[in-house]
């Protein structure tokens, strides 16, 4: 009887997801605490803004600290969600269990990372994979700075380096993305978790050479000169493809075109104002996303994540090496699902997903 019944509610829950059940949020009290990713950080207060209309009375922080910070206070156990632009990382995911904290991980938007030169670069028109490699990869440290190191035919002109900080996931995606290796990159340049010190960087600088999310791009566009990235698959789209909604959306866009996350205390997550504010972030997200400049995921992948988060899944979907780059959400979350509703036809309580990759196995 327990399993028929938690199987109705948990159908009952994404239905009413589905037909945007929890705008009645009225009555709700509480606080509500968000860290992390800058790169996330728009769209989290983005529904942080919209949702105070239905939940007038909880209170929702959002603050910045960048991924990898995020993930200490959460692991902390000192907020309830933790934003982040990459997957837990296994180091991370074993200070969660030290400290007792079980998450429920959800993608939330997609992003693409933006490559920019100063507006008055005139040479720069595109980068190869093997060009930003040349650039960004350990060995380049002290010997690659100029650019007609990096092309034949580019000035002989100081590069000067702009990036995220070590605490960003935007720094370990672009350099597994871009070197082959999480957090495998040079360290003579200006870093900082904040993409708007990156922007003000570059916008002054006219050597300047940057990398971050895409919606800053957009944001500053009057600014920056968006460089177009190939790949050298034409299987993804030949020649160069620039950042946009739809190439990130598609595919073509690669290798820096990614998933964003949140995640969600599994004990916090029982409270009903987190219980309606995840509920009003899954429904809202696809329009909000746009709005700041962000990728909707699919709708069949919203659809997922709402029924993760209702039977309560903890754990992540990513292993030990396993790669982000040109992951299918959908199909990661399917499995997520479809693991947890066996599971929960063997046993009477829902527990985390043992068909789940676990980094720390």
């Amino acid at each position: 009887m327990k399993q028929i019944q938690l199987l109705f509610l948990t159908v009952g829950a994404v239905a009413l997801w589905a037909c945007g059940g929890n705008r009645s949020s009225g009555g709700l009290t509480g606080e509500i605490t968000i860290d992390g990713s800058s790169t996330v950080y728009p769209i989290t207060e983005a529904v942080a803004e919209e949702f105070r209309a239905v939940g007038p009375d909880v209170r929702v922080t959002v603050g910045v600290s960048g991924t990898g910070g995020g993930f200490k206070k959460f692991g902390r156990g000192e907020i309830d969600i933790s934003n982040a632009s990459r997957p837990i990382s296994q180091s991370e995911l074993a200070f969660c269990r030290e400290n007792g904290v079980e998450f429920i991980e959800l993608p939330v938007a997609y992003d693409g990372l933006a490559v920019v030169v100063n507006k008055e670069n005139d040479f720069v028109d595109y980068f190869t994979v093997e060009e930003l490699r040349k650039i960004w990869e350990p060995a380049a440290q002290g010997k690659i700075n100029r650019w007609s190191q990096v092309r034949e035919g580019w000035p002989d002109e100081p590069i000067n380096l702009y990036g995220a900080g070590v605490a960003s996931g935007t720094y370990d995606y672009f350099t597994e993305a871009i070197v082959g290796e999480a957090k495998s990159s040079r360290g003579d340049y200006t870093a900082s978790e904040d993409d708007n010190v990156l922007v003000q960087g570059v916008s002054s600088d006219r050597n300047g050479l940057a990398y971050f999310g895409l919606a800053y791009y957009e944001e500053n566009s009057d600014k920056l000169k968006l460089v177009p990235i190939d790949d050298g698959n034409d299987g993804n789209g030949a020649g160069p493809i620039a950042p946009t909604m739809e190439t990130v959306s598609n595919g073509t866009y690669q290798p820096l075109a990614r998933p964003e996350f949140i995640y969600i205390n599994a004990e916090a997550a029982k409270r009903e104002e987190m219980i309606a504010f995840v509920n009003f972030y899954l429904e809202s997200a696809s329009q909000l996303v746009k709005e700041v400049g962000y990728v909707p995921l699919e709708a069949r992948a919203y659809e997922l994540a709402a029924e993760k988060f209702a039977l309560g899944v903890t754990g992540t979907v990513f292993g030990a090496g396993t790669s982000i780059v040109g992951v299918s959400m959908v199909e990661l979350l399917e499995n997520a699902v479809a693991g947890q509703r066996s599971h929960g036809q063997e046993t009477d309580s829902v527990t985390q997903d043992s068909s789940l990759v676990d980094p720390g196995e």
